[in-house]
């Protein structure tokens, strides 16, 4: 073996070792991404991800809003089921007008029209999008699976709060109403099946 040969070896077994190691990195990342992505929507509101807040955040919230001066802001319920599941879902009000920084409660019917026990899971957004990191629920439905009996109706309860901190950001200038969304979908969790 010449030293050209070993030293061609040595370069061969370097760019094998850094094509692996890229190859370790990208799978980490693609593990990494989903995680990562929904971090990024809950922090900055991107694609109309609303916020969770504590019961502390809304108190100071509502501080806030005395100083606010009492500025409202509508807010539209909205409401639907995929394909795969055989609920009746639908908003209790359909707009309400609330005060920017108060706490405030919606309400959403779900009914069960199968003959069977059915899991669902909310998905959740609003718009326009650059609402999303203003909107912050305290309590939602959508925190976790929800089960319905056979021809099971239930009132759901959303308790949320608009921060304050709207009224200064200038891409929320011009906005008279915010949409807030939900569509059920079977959980894959469940092993429920829906009648036909």
């Amino acid at each position: 073996m010449t030293a050209a040969t070993a030293t061609l070896d040595q370069k061969n077994l370097r760019t094998g070792i850094y094509a692996f190691m890229g190859a370790l990195a990208m799978l980490g990342l693609g593990y990494a991404a989903v995680p990562l992505y929904d971090l990024f929507c809950r922090v900055t509101g991107f694609g109309g991800t609303t916020q969770v807040a504590t019961e502390a955040e809304a108190s100071r919230a509502e501080q806030l809003a005395q100083l606010a001066g009492g500025q409202t802001i509508s807010i539209r319920f909205d409401a639907s089921t995929s394909r795969d599941i055989p609920w009746t879902f639908r908003p209790a009000q359909t707009t309400d007008t609330v005060q920017i920084g108060v706490r405030d409660m919606a309400t959403y019917v779900a009914k069960n029209n199968s003959s069977v026990p059915i899991t669902g899971t909310a998905t959740f957004n609003v718009e326009p999008e650059q609402a999303g990191r203003y909107f912050n629920k305290i309590q939602c439905f959508c925190f976790t699976e929800q089960t319905l009996q056979p021809g099971e109706e239930v009132h759901m309860p959303v308790l949320y709060f608009i921060d304050p901190a709207a009224l200064e950001d200038e891409n929320m200038k011009g906005v008279e109403q915010i949409t807030l969304s939900y569509t059920f979908h079977k959980s894959l969790n469940a092993n429920s099946e829906p009648s036909s």
